[in-house]
């Protein structure tokens, strides 16, 4: 209890240093602490017999010095007068460390001196101010690693092992550690190591304690490296801060895998009995007599001399040790490590322990590994050779342990190990997580964990594409692992397993990344790579690897080369001629072949047929043995051995059968290889013997034909005097014979042998490769390379996601699959992959149960139950409502989804039409969603009187109880099913697609408007479905409902829009929702955008001609609505219609209304507008207008008001005439003047034939109102200056044909006369009418040359009038011949009539006394009395007034 208390209180005297006098670490306390060890060193001493029984009384006899030592200590402590800091250590340490030496002393006394040793080294009485401290710390490791003690039984010598790792582990973690050298450091982790070994004999506590001692004294020297400083000695800096920067690492490490009793591999006799714990350092003589370690530059490097080895501990010890840890993994090199095992073939504890170790190491030392070349040295070549042996273990163990080093590795080293990451990937990763290549399902599981957490560093793909795929000397591992998790994923005949879900995380993780990385930044669409003219592509390079402005083109660049060059090694191998002008076409290689480029041709492409790359090579055309030179050339043989060399060199083509071509080829290699490794041999002469020799006894030792196979003598005496007439060494031929025997050589490589296992000299050409590879790309977290990637994974990432989905049956596997298929959307949309989007969205919609004909009874409670069908249907919608700017053909999957719970009643009832009614909700506004929280009591209210398309209608049915089929009360489970359908739909926000359509782009709108055309269906003529007319109805009002919402971009959708509606129009002959649903939406576009698009104005206006070539039934039936709408429209709108086309159409809808008994109000109300008061008259439309008024007028429909106020507004519209002319006068320049003036003619005689045709209605009061207002309008045009050729064509036209109609009616049979009621009436009218115009014009008529013809048809008519016989006809006789003479007098006055001597047609005075005088004889002596000229005049004078006055 008290060494408990006391290790407390030294931790908090660590933590507060500045607490010091209440702490026991005063002087006196101190004191009495060594003192009461000292105590118990004795006290242990005395219980054994030897050391108690030594004084006897009167005998010389002293007692023992080891005694004697600790008694003189006791003495001396309290005498002491100076601070422990500046007393010698030695004085208090030494006789404890004498006890520990002795092998005289027993287990339990060693045990004791050692706690004691512990406990001052952890009171922190030690640190680097304490004098001679140097020597105090190499005497504690000097004596506890030479311990020696007798064995009395195992128990107590487990306990003594166990405090020498107590101390030992003290030793390293006390402040004055830094004062240690290289060579006691080293010391320390041999003798921990061999505590390691001995403990396998003994108990598990021992063996655990020193396996942990082991950890943390690794821990705790590597965590000093990134402290050391960066140079050849590199020692741990000295300082108060080093206390500071262990502290940290004092924590609990567990060492988690499974120590095994025993440990074979080890050559430790564990003999300790004796004892004795021997002094030198195992580990640094093994170490220093191999020396194999290689420094960068490739050299052999030198062991660290002793006087280093001396110094104050840094980097050399770490580099000892951790040559030393990948020894340990060296010892089982010879072991077959192969998947071909059966079993675990070597026991897993000691690569496990070493690999833990190493693990520990590169966690601490981490990134500062790389600033000492010989760790980083050990790291790329022995250790990572090692870790790949160990990858292809049968035990999970070592391969999840491998896996974690890689991992850290590619974390802290990744910029110097990226080929070594490269061969882990292809030749451990990718064939164990694959089980064709004979992988346990453990193995397999382990590799694939270790994948997915590659893949959860947000960098790691990018950098593997950025670095290895677009790279041509190295493979595509991005595209690989990519291939390799979507396969993983899919479960093929089988259910699903964790290892499918194991896949689609790492594949998940790989999309987040890509989707996390939109928001950074960057994401532009890439520029597409051309090659305008020949470069070397071996030689593409970039001026700066940090840099994404320079990196992001290059990489891109380089890409597109091997894409290309891939494409050319399958032209190649269909034809090699063709194979090399494809390349020659895409600028890869040069219009004229030179040999070099040929040569890399063949070096860095991958997928050649190496049978066609050896028969070229071998070719003896000139041309053909300049490129076996080139090719040669490319190979980098330094240092390596002549069999490795000729392995390397004959795996990149099959070597040609004929002697011929093997010679070329062999002396093609052999000339490289002597220029760049002579090493022994004298000249290339005897390379090329030498390999000749090699190739014989390959082919002898590997061919079953060959029973007598050559022996190691054979071989040697074959190579006599071959090199330069000297033999070769004969150790040196023994190592070639024994390496080609054991190993051989494939004259016949695989082809394209999946991924290829990693041999010894494939190894060396790795590390030559390493030297000379273009510098490792890191990424940022921006999306630089993102749409390359996701364009090769996308397609296989949504099938292997979707497959998992269908296949999962947890929520937590949905919502995985979910999160990826949004990340997926996300990208697509960023990345402006709309085909990756529309494949998704489709994906998805079948998952939705939404499109499968529904077999289900209740589809609305099946669909409440599917967890996975609803949140399919959620992210549907939520696709849509984000990224719908990127969805094109995908919109008809969403569409059907809509239409189907439409169908099903499920989505809120007025989806479409308050997508549309923004503007005119305001008055009215209803909830776009029903309330989704009605409780059951409130449902079972609702009644169902017909069947609803509502959310709340769906309930109402299933809540019901019908009376002619009674329904039992729907249960808990079916109200929480319906409840949860309510939630999902609300939660879908469908109606936002439509409202926020207007933030579409373009395309995807187009797509969006086509697709609800498509999914309405072509109208059929005839019968159609109610469900069919049902879609096409709903269809149709989303359709309306996005054009009015996107009128800013309604020429966009205008086209599609109206041919839809034409096509329903046209092939509909009874009315119907659909037709309705059509017309009316057609007006209410036309209502909402006509004050928005003036420029659509006539086409929008033309569209609504259709609503005239409706099927007469129908528009029978619509009319009175069609009216009314059409009334609001002018009535908004009258001012924005403009073009006569435009009035023509709205005049033709307002006329035809004028005989419907229901619409004729509405219209006549929409035409009182446009002309009452001339408000929106225009040259435009008058004549339309005046003609639509004529048939209101005519109409029998309305009361004989309308009519007569129909005939008013005829009359009225002349003031407009007036007023046109009145400002044409005075703006317009002369000519246009006139123009007008015409046109405005025109206008007048067509109003007043349509009054003519008004004075022939059957009703008295209309037609004797037209008549007046006829008579109004031809004599109130004084103001207008009409063209005086018009009134003789008036006259004929209105005048004269309308006399001639109303003569005809009143002549008519009974049955007419019976019609016309008092047409007499109408005709004294008529007449009256005549003469006053007449007369209201005679001066400008008199100037006519067909005055007198129009003058004799004057006179006709009265005449024809004179003899109509009708009843109450005499009002009509004393009528005529008063008129007539009214007329003749005001003609005297004006002078128009005078006597005349002229004859001939047009004399007036002649012609009117020749017609008159037919009729009235009289009436000349009236007007003209021969006898007194004056008082004719006199009574002419009087009889004009009275004319007038009529």
């Amino acid at each position: 209890m008290g060494r408990l208390r006391l290790q407390s209180s030294i931790k908090a005297i660590e933590e507060e240093p500045e607490d010091c006098e209440a702490t026991p670490s005063s002087k006196a306390a101190l004191e009495c602490m060594v003192n009461s060890e000292i105590g118990a060193v004795l006290a242990v001493m005395r219980r054994n017999v030897r050391w108690g029984g030594r004084y006897v009384s009167g005998d010389d006899q002293l007692e023992h010095s080891l005694i004697q030592s600790l008694k003189a200590l006791r003495r001396q402590i309290f005498s002491w007068q100076h601070e422990w800091q500046s007393i010698n250590p030695s004085l208090y340490l030494q006789p404890f460390l004498d006890v520990i030496r002795s092998d005289e002393t027993g287990a339990p006394i060693t045990g004791v001196a050692l706690s004691s040793v512990y406990k001052i080294l952890t009171l922190d009485l030690l640190d680097i101010n304490t004098i001679n401290i140097e020597d105090a710390m190499h005497s504690i490791v000097d004596a506890v690693t030479s311990c020696r003690f007798e064995v009395t039984d195992p128990a107590s010598e487990e306990v003594v092992l166990t405090k020498i790792l107590q101390v030992l582990l003290a030793c390293m973690k006390s402040k004055a550690s830094v004062m240690l050298s290289n060579q006691h450091v080293c010391t320390i982790v041999n003798t921990c190591f061999r505590v390691v070994h001995q403990a396998g004999t003994k108990g598990e506590l021992l063996q655990r304690i020193a396996r942990h001692t082991m950890h943390e004294l690794v821990r705790c020297i590597f965590s000093h490296l990134p402290h050391v400083d960066n140079t050849e000695r590199s020692l741990v800096k000295g300082g108060s801060s080093t206390k500071n920067e262990t502290a940290g690492l004092d924590t609990d490490y567990s060492f988690n895998s499974k120590a095994e009793n025993g440990s074979g591999t080890s050559e430790y006799d564990g003999q300790l009995s004796s004892g004795v714990f021997g002094t030198s350092s195992g580990l640094m003589s093994s170490v220093m007599d191999e020396s194999i370690a290689r420094t960068d530059n490739g050299k052999d490097a030198v062991p660290y001399d002793l006087h280093l080895m001396t110094e104050p501990y840094g980097v050399p010890c770490m580099v000892e040790i951790f040559h030393f840890l990948c020894s340990l993994l060296n010892v089982v090199e010879h072991t077959e490590m192969g998947l071909r095992a059966n079993s675990i073939t070597f026991d897993e504890d000691v690569p496990l322990f070493a690999l833990g170790l190493i693990n520990s190491a590169i966690e601490l030392g981490g990134p500062s590994i790389r600033h000492h070349p010989r760790l980083l040295s050990l790291v790329q070549d022995e250790l990572f050779r090692n870790l790949m042996q160990f990858g292809l273990s049968m035990s999970p163990l070592i391969l999840s342990m491998v896996c974690s080093i890689v991992l850290n590795l590619y974390q802290h080293l990744r910029m110097e190990l990226k080929l070594q990451l490269e061969a882990f990937f292809s030749c451990v990763v990718l064939r164990l997580a694959q089980s064709r290549f004979g992988a346990s399902y453990q193995q397999q599981e382990v590799a694939m964990e270790a994948l997915v957490d590659f893949c959860r560093q947000k960098t790691f793909m990018v950098e593997m594409y950025a670095n290895l795929d677009c790279d041509i000397t190295c493979g595509n591992v991005f595209e690989d692992l990519a291939n390799l998790l979507s396969k993983s994923a899919f479960p093929v005949n089988c259910p699903l397993s964790s290892m499918h879900i194991l896949a689609l995380d790492g594949l998940i993780a790989v999309i987040q990344g890509m989707a996390e990385r939109i928001g950074n930044g960057s994401v532009s669409e890439p520029t597409p790579v051309n090659l305008a003219e020949y470069t070397p592509f071996w030689m593409v390079k970039c001026e700066n690897y940090g840099d994404p402005d320079h990196w992001v083109p290059f990489v891109r660049r380089r890409k597109y080369i091997k894409r290309r060059l891939m494409i050319g090694a399958d032209h190649f191998n269909r034809d090699p001629k063709k194979g090399l002008e494809f390349l020659q076409g895409t600028h890869l290689l040069p219009e004229k072949l030179d040999p070099q480029s040929v040569a890399c041709f063949f070096r860095y492409t991958a997928g050649l047929d190496k049978n066609l790359v050896g028969d070229f090579l071998g070719n003896h055309d000139e041309f053909c043995v300049q490129v076996l030179h080139e090719f040669a050339g490319t190979f980098d043989f330094q240092d390596m051995n002549l069999d490795t060399a000729l392995r390397l060199f004959l795996e990149t083509f099959r070597l040609p059968g004929e002697s011929q071509k093997i010679q070329r080829v062999l002396e093609a290699f052999s000339e490289r290889y002597y220029e760049q490794s002579p090493q022994i041999l004298a000249n290339k002469d005897a390379a090329l013997l030498l390999s000749y020799s090699i190739i014989m006894l390959n082919t002898d030792q590997h061919n079953i034909q060959v029973k007598k196979k050559m022996t190691e003598e054979d071989f040697i005496r074959n190579n006599r005097h071959i090199n330069g007439g000297n033999d070769l060494p004969r150790e040196f031929l023994t190592e070639l014979y024994y390496s080609i025997c054991k190993n051989e050589i494939r004259t016949t490589p695989e082809q394209a042998a999946g991924f290829a296992e990693m041999t010894p000299s494939r190894w060396i050409d790795l590390l030559h490769k390493s030297k000379k590879t273009s510098p490792y790309i890191i990424t940022d977290s921006r999306a630089y390379l993102d749409h390359d990637m996701f364009a090769i994974m996308s397609g296989p990432t949504i099938a292997a996601i979707s497959v998992v989905f269908d296949h999962a049956e947890y929520e937590d596997v949905y919502q995985t699959c979910i999160d990826g298929f949004l990340a997926v959307a996300k990208i697509s949309a960023c990345h402006h992959l709309e085909d990756v989007l529309d494949d998704l969205v489709v994906s998805l919609c079948k998952f939705t149960t939404l499109l499968n004909p529904s077999s289900v009874e209740e589809p609305v409670l099946a669909f409440g139950d599917d967890a996975k069908a609803r949140m399919a249907t959620v992210t549907v919608f939520t696709i849509a409502n984000r990224y719908g700017d990127f969805i094109r053909t995908g919109w008809r999957n969403i569409l059907d989804c809509i239409l189907r719970l439409h169908k099903l009643g499920l989505l809120p009832a007025r989806v479409a039409s308050d997508a549309a009614d923004d503007s005119e909700m305001s008055s009215d506004p209803k909830p776009l969603t029903n309330n989704s929280s009605l409780s059951a009591a409130q449902m079972q209210s609702i009644g169902t009187p017909r069947r609803s398309s509502g959310l709340m209608g769906r309930f109402s049915q299933l809540l019901s109880l019908d009376t002619e089929e009674p329904r039992s009360q729907p249960t808990e489970q079916q109200l929480a099913a319906h409840q949860r359908t309510l939630q999902t739909i609300q939660k879908c926000h469908i109606d936002s697609i439509f409202t926020e359509s207007k933030f579409l782009h373009a395309d995807s709108l187009l797509q969006l408007a086509r697709a609800l055309i498509w999914a309405a269906g072509r109208p059929q003529k005839g019968n159609t479905s109610p469900e069919d007319e049902d879609t096409a109805v709903f269809c149709l009002e989303l359709l309306i409902a996005i054009t009015l919402n996107n009128r800013d971009r309604i020429g966009l959708l205008w086209q599609g829009v109206y041919e839809h509606i034409v096509n329903i129009v046209q092939s509909t002959v009874v009315a119907c929702a659909l037709v309705e649903k059509a017309v009316f939406g057609l007006l209410r576009i036309c209502q909402r955008l006509l004050p928005y698009k003036e420029n659509l104005a006539d086409e929008l206006l033309r569209s609504l001609q259709l609503v005239l070539k409706l099927d007469a039934r129908v528009a029978d039936q619509y009319c009175e609505q069609i009216t009314q709408e059409v009334s609001r429209l002018v009535k908004a709108n009258a001012t924005l219609i403009r073009s006569p086309m435009g009035w023509r159409t709205i005049a033709s809808l307002l006329s035809i209304t004028a005989r419907h008994p229901d619409a004729s109000e509405s219209g006549f109300e929409a035409l009182s507008f446009i002309m009452a008061d001339g408000a929106h008259l225009s040259p435009a439309n008058f004549v339309l207008c005046v003609d639509a008024a004529r048939q209101f007028a005519e109409s029998r429909v309305g009361q004989t008001e309308r009519s007569i106020h129909a005939v008013d507004l005829m009359a009225g519209s002349v003031a407009c005439l007036v007023k046109w002319a009145q400002d044409a006068q005075e703006a317009m320049a002369e000519a246009e003047a006139a123009k007008l003036c015409q046109d405005i003619g025109d206008m007048w005689l067509r109003l007043v034939q349509g009054l003519r045709k008004v004075c022939l209605d059957q009703r008295e009061e209309v037609r004797n109102h037209a008549l007046l207002s006829l008579q109004m309008c031809l004599t109130g045009v004084d103001d207008i200056h009409l063209p005086l050729g018009l009134w003789p064509q008036c006259f004929e036209m209105v005048i004269f044909t309308m006399l001639d109609d109303l003569a005809e009616i009143a002549q008519g049979n009974p049955q007419t006369q019976k019609e016309y009621r008092n047409i007499e009436g109408t005709l004294v009218l008529a007449l009256k009418l005549l003469t006053k115009v007449f007369l209201h014009l005679l001066h400008e008529l008199s100037q006519l040359s067909s005055f007198c013809k129009l003058w004799r048809n004057v006179i006709g008519r009265m005449e024809k009038y004179m003899k109509l016989k009708v009843k109450r006809g005499e009002k009509l006789q004393e009528l005529v011949p008063e008129l007539l003479k009214n007329t003749l007098l005001v003609m005297k006055t004006k002078g128009v009539l005078i006597p005349s001597s002229t004859l001939g047609g047009d004399n007036v005075w002649e012609q009117t006394w020749l017609h008159v005088n037919k009729i009235f004889p009289s009436l000349q002596s009236e007007v003209f009395p021969n006898q007194d000229s004056g008082s004719n005049q006199g009574n002419s004078s009087e009889a004009a007034p009275s004319a007038q006055k009529e």
